[in-house]
């Protein structure tokens, strides 16, 4: 994939209609979403690995808020 300056980019995406502005803006936001949850579900899917291969150890809620909350 080609590389662009972020100003480039922006040159460009200005020169869209306003509704093919909006579609993009929509676009990326969707994209941002499926990449989140597949990074979501690749980590899920690591921690269940680690699970099963007893490096994991369950945990209790209030362990499991108290490592967050620390």
């Amino acid at each position: 994939m080609a590389s662009i300056a972020l100003d480039d980019a922006l040159d460009v995406v200005m020169q869209l209609s306003e509704e093919q502005q909006t579609m993009l803006l929509e676009i990326i936001q969707q994209r941002q979403i499926e990449e989140w949850r597949n990074n979501v579900a690749k980590q899920a899917q690591a921690s269940i690995k680690a699970f099963h291969e007893g490096k994991l150890q369950p945990q209790s809620f209030e362990q499991v808020i108290d490592i967050l909350i620390n």
